[in-house]
């Protein structure tokens, strides 16, 4: 996908952009590389057939005993990298994509701006990442 197309897409989370099966997830998780905000970045290249970098969203549970509260940290994550997911661009003749994994370790709930910013500090890094390698 050409780096004008993928800018020009509307800021939403399509189905495939979800990371959903065990095999990657745990392929990730194993050997993955990761940097640590109150949210911890796995990633990972690899190829995926759906054409697109494929996102996890996580709050740990033993931080937080209530549902309400991992799901608000959920959606305050999701939302963050909904708005700003444009700024992980792509390149054209580009085979692998991203495994992304975010998971809130935080102690202590963090308001939207905090994410916000954590959030698109680690897509700038994962850029960069990205860029290095090719």
């Amino acid at each position: 996908m050409k780096e004008q197309e993928y800018k020009s897409l509307p800021a939403t989370f399509s189905k495939s952009e979800r990371l959903k099966r065990d095999k990657r997830i745990k392929e990730l998780f194993q050997k993955g590389s990761s940097f640590l905000y109150p949210l911890l970045i796995k990633y990972m290249e690899s190829p995926v057939p759906e054409g697109v970098n494929q996102i996890l969203f996580s709050v740990s549970k033993k931080n937080f005993k209530r549902a309400v509260d991992r799901n608000l940290l959920r959606r305050r994550m999701f939302e963050a990298y909904r708005r700003h997911k444009h700024t992980l661009t792509s390149l054209p003749d580009q085979e692998n994509f991203l495994l992304i994994a975010y998971i809130y370790v935080g102690k202590e709930k963090a308001t939207y701006q905090l994410i916000e910013r954590q959030l698109i500090a680690a897509l700038k890094r994962l850029n960069d990442v990205k860029s290095a390698k090719t």
